[in-house]
């Protein structure tokens, strides 16, 4: 037996997750490129196992975002009410004043918490979609951290490992 996978899946696997990328310069460029790429050599179990991973990943850090950023919202609605109701923002033409810090306090250290939380899935994202592309181009397997398993796992066992004869 010999180990060896396609150089060309490497690189296409590679190229996969390093795609997610894109969304930086087109809306929804991190579901559609590695969907692209994927469903390209689906029927390679190599490159099946890390689309199914990119993909997953995106849609996990997608709704982590989105909690993030509803409870980011709800935070600011719930104090805002609730600072108007009690007069304790006095908003004038060109500024507001808050009677009392102390009662605006918890409402900074949430929206700071908040975004330390987004910072940091934004640098694991970063991370491991390298940490992913680099393990894909040495031809091993890579499982992102804090990844949902949305697509499942393939019908295909994933044996990287192709009979010859010796």
């Amino acid at each position: 037996m010999t180990t060896q996978i396609i150089n060309q899946n490497k690189t296409l696997a590679a190229v996969l997750h390093l795609s997610v990328f894109t969304k930086y310069f087109f809306p929804l460029g991190n579901f559609l490129f590695p969907m692209l790429l994927w469903l390209a050599k689906k029927q390679d179990p190599f490159v099946d196992q890390h689309g199914r991973n990119a993909l997953n990943f995106q849609i996990s850090t997608f709704l982590y975002t989105v909690f993030l950023l509803a409870v980011g919202a709800a935070t600011f609605f719930y104090f805002g009410v609730s600072m108007t109701m009690d007069h304790l923002w006095i908003f004038h033409d060109h500024h507001f004043e808050v009677d009392s810090f102390s009662d605006a306090l918890p409402f900074f250290i949430i929206i700071v918490v908040l975004g330390l939380l987004l910072l940091g899935l934004f640098v694991l994202e970063i991370f491991a979609v390298i940490m992913a592309a680099m393990n894909a181009s040495d031809g091993k397997p890579y499982k992102y951290p804090l990844s949902i398993n949305f697509l499942g796992s393939s019908s295909i066992s994933v044996d990287h490992t192709k009979e010859g004869t010796a």
